[in-house]
């Protein structure tokens, strides 16, 4: 459990040296406990008032890498069961699985159909983040061979599965540098597994037959010095996974229970492809940090990467535009200018009903810290003002040739105003896009 302001207190200097910033010790240990500083500006704490205070002071679940550079992922290090209560960090990883029995031509055809599992969805890009290669043939050599392949190919980060540490060993001799994650230590095996984890630096996944086996087997490996880990409970039927991830991230959290103190991988098996997307759907709602699937085609996958960017969205952030000037269309100096704000759901209800009415336009969006028209404008975020600097910014003058811009039909009460500030003629447009088509096939000279 955390620490309060005098159980911290007692493991400090107390010589109230101010060199913290703070005009006292008891100060600092109040602002410590309530996460306000860290423990590194009290420069003259002992190593053992260190120890035992980095020891409470650990977040609640460990933070994973998985993979370097610009494909990194990270996963776990949550602090809340439900969003709503603060929000969620790292999105579930989603992994899609290739089997080293595979032909070599079959390999290459799946990592280049993972790799273009790529979607753009409200303005950003979401994607599946890592490859799992099963080692199904048994064969250390062809496994890391496969590897080799799939390096060449693919940026994305590995997912090791095997159970047999000869074989990961010859695989890590391939890839260690890529920061794999190794699948999986067992009772029976987990002194092996845990050398090479510690060998290589990789990230490695603890599984056990229920939650007592696995809290038993994680304390062992943690004991020895590893901090890089993934539980996995047993697989069981779907609801049990979900009552064993829940009370993992249950202890974890609310317990501050050390050993299941890790984020969590979810493997799906099943043949029918519908089910295991339901499943993997059912897997990203209740706490699944990696997710292991066989499906790989894009109208398998989408559903789930658009219910974990929903779900992984910051729920007190909206989602929001770059405050720009976009092109809809082909636009020339003759195209008509419309402005309106930078929340999404507007961007992306106002484009699309442009592009329909079949005249290019220049759509200019605000910075409006992403609200809608409305209420940006009663919180004063899209005022005359506002627009005139984004149309100065966008240098409208040296791309149309008339001065003419068109505002929500909801701000009408802006156009004196924005006339005044910018100089050119404002057009109140109609107050739902819907109506906009019609409005630019009957308005716009």
């Amino acid at each position: 459990m955390a620490l309060s302001g005098l159980e911290i207190y007692k493991h400090l200097p107390k010589t109230n040296c101010k060199k913290c910033g703070l005009p006292t010790c008891l100060a600092f240990a109040m602002a410590l406990a309530g996460k306000k500083t860290s423990l590194d500006k009290c420069p003259d704490i002992t190593d053992e008032g260190k120890s035992a205070l980095d020891a409470a002071s650990a977040p609640p679940m460990a933070t994973i890498e998985i993979g370097t550079g610009d494909n990194k992922v990270e996963v776990g290090g949550e602090t809340v069961l439900f969003r709503h209560e603060k929000t969620f960090f790292h999105e579930t990883a989603i992994a899609v699985k290739v089997s080293d029995n595979l032909q070599k031509d079959e390999i290459a055809a799946r990592v280049k159909q993972i790799e273009e599992l790529k979607f753009e969805r409200v303005g950003m890009q979401v994607q599946v983040n890592l490859i799992a290669l099963s080692c199904d043939s048994g064969d250390a050599q062809k496994y890391a061979d496969v590897i080799k392949e799939i390096t060449l190919s693919s940026k994305l980060p590995l997912v090791l599965m095997s159970e047999n540490a000869q074989v990961l060993e010859e695989a890590l001799k391939v890839c260690a540098e890529t920061k794999p994650l190794i699948y999986a230590a067992t009772e029976e095996n987990h002194e092996k597994m845990q050398s090479l984890a510690k060998q290589y630096n990789c990230p490695l996944v603890v599984k056990a037959a229920d939650l007592e086996a696995l809290a038993t087997l994680s304390q062992k490996i943690t004991s020895a010095g590893l901090t890089n880990l993934v539980l996995e409970p047993s697989p069981g039927d779907i609801g049990s996974r979900l009552k064993d991830f829940t009370k993992i991230r249950r202890l974890s959290l609310k317990k501050n229970y050390r050993p299941m103190g890790f984020p969590v991988i979810s493997i799906i098996g099943g043949k029918d492809p519908m089910e295991q997307v339901v499943e993997a759907a059912l897997s990203i709602t209740k706490y699944t940090d990696i997710l292991v699937i066989d499906n790989v085609k894009p109208e398998e996958i989408l559903p789930l990467v658009t219910l974990r960017q929903n779900i992984y969205t910051d729920p007190q952030k909206p989602i929001m535009m770059e405050p720009m000037l976009y092109e809809v269309g082909t636009p020339n100096e003759n195209s008509p200018v419309i402005v309106t704000t930078n929340f999404s759901l507007t961007f992306f209800t106002v484009q699309p009903e442009i592009e329909g009415s079949k005249i290019p336009a220049y759509l200019l969006i605000t910075d409006s810290d992403g609200l809608s028209v409305l209420t940006a404008w009663a919180a004063e975020k899209f005022t005359a003002e506002i627009i005139a600097d984004a149309m100065k910014k966008a240098e409208l003058e040296k791309k149309v040739s008339h001065k003419k811009i068109i505002i929500p039909g909801y701000v009408a009460v802006l156009s004196a105003k924005l006339k005044e500030e910018s100089g050119w003629e404002v057009m109140v447009g109609p107050k739902e896009a819907s109506a906009l088509p019609k409005y630019l096939k009957e308005s716009w000279q």
